[in-house]
């Protein structure tokens, strides 16, 4: 099997729109890559992605944004061994795509929200592999709305979080049923982790989910943020934001009756989604009030910080940066 030389940053985080008056035809192509992405510890693990060509691996892949009625093409180069399908549930499922073979799927961007798009074949394996990225649909028209009559934002950001157990991986690329109970041992988001202060790496945000333009918040006091939340590993955790609570606005794609505000967001593992605002408003609980400073991100399981089974601060977390 090729091998990628090289690991690119998916495409996931902030994220640019402006309503257009009529839908539009837009157009994409993946390739399906696999090779190694090394860890905080220094070990290489196995990954495939969906990525921007055939010499680089994106995990996630780059992440879209469309508008409702908008006709989507969607190309896919799958320059590997094995077969591989492209799915976005409710909207398209490719079918298999074989080793070395390209297919483009056609379809009309519907439901407005938050979706991803995935690997459905060797379930759940191909996707937690890497074979997962984010898919928006905005609602015709609106550049400030999740859905129609929702909370309003003026930015919104993919935090695309991920677990792996290397165990599964290597199963993986040896083209065998993981057969030992799942063990996660690294903790990511948008394919990052963190970098503590004096750590290699610190602040450089090639490598370091603190410093990541994709994942790190910057806003100023009034910048309403919009998360678009994705799970495709399998732990359940619990996001939490310090400065400000979320305003919860979806669970798993269904819309809340109420708009509730938490800190802390239970997210289902194998696929759970959420959508938030972040409101970048002056901290409640500072004193005296502040308007500017630096936040964490975290998630509330102890794991979820560590590399390796060990290393603090190495695992899924960001920072909010108010400017």
């Amino acid at each position: 099997a090729a091998s990628a030389a090289s690991m690119a940053m998916g495409g996931a985080g902030m994220l640019s729109w402006a309503p257009r008056a009529q839908a539009a035809t837009i157009y994409k192509t993946f390739y399906i890559t696999e090779g190694f992405i090394e860890q905080p510890d220094g070990v290489d693990v196995y990954f495939q992605g969906f990525s921007s060509s055939s010499g680089s691996l994106n995990v996630p892949g780059e992440s879209m944004i469309v508008q409702e009625g908008d006709t989507v093409r969607v190309t896919i180069y799958n320059t590997t061994g094995r077969s591989h399908s492209f799915v976005i549930d409710g909207m398209v499922d490719s079918g298999r795509i074989s080793p070395g073979s390209a297919r483009t799927v056609s379809f009309t961007a519907r439901n407005p929200g938050t979706h991803m798009y995935y690997d459905g074949r060797n379930a759940p394996y191909n996707r937690i592999t890497g074979l997962h990225g984010g898919f928006a649909v905005m609602p015709s028209g609106s550049n400030d709305e999740l859905y129609d009559g929702s909370p309003t934002f003026v930015q919104q950001y993919f935090w695309i979080f991920h677990d792996i157990d290397p165990a599964w991986h290597n199963a993986v690329r040896n083209r065998r049923t993981p057969g030992t109970a799942y063990t996660p041992r690294y903790f990511t988001l948008n394919g990052l982790s963190a970098r503590p202060p004096g750590a290699p790496g610190a602040h450089d945000p090639a490598v370091d989910s603190m410093m990541d333009p994709r994942s790190a918040l910057h806003g100023h006091v009034g910048d309403r943020t919009l998360l678009r939340v994705l799970y495709p590993g399998m732990c359940h955790q619990s996001d939490h934001t310090h400065a400000n609570q979320m305003e919860w606005l979806t669970e798993n794609g269904q819309v809340r009756a109420d708009v509730w505000l938490k800190d802390c967001i239970y997210q289902d593992g194998n696929m759970g989604k959420f959508d938030a605002i972040f409101p970048f408003e002056p901290p409640p609980d500072a004193w005296p009030p502040v308007t500017l400073g630096t936040y964490p991100m975290h998630l509330h399981t102890e794991m979820s910080q560590t590399a390796g089974g060990g290393l603090y601060m190495f695992g899924a977390l960001t920072d909010i940066f108010f400017e």
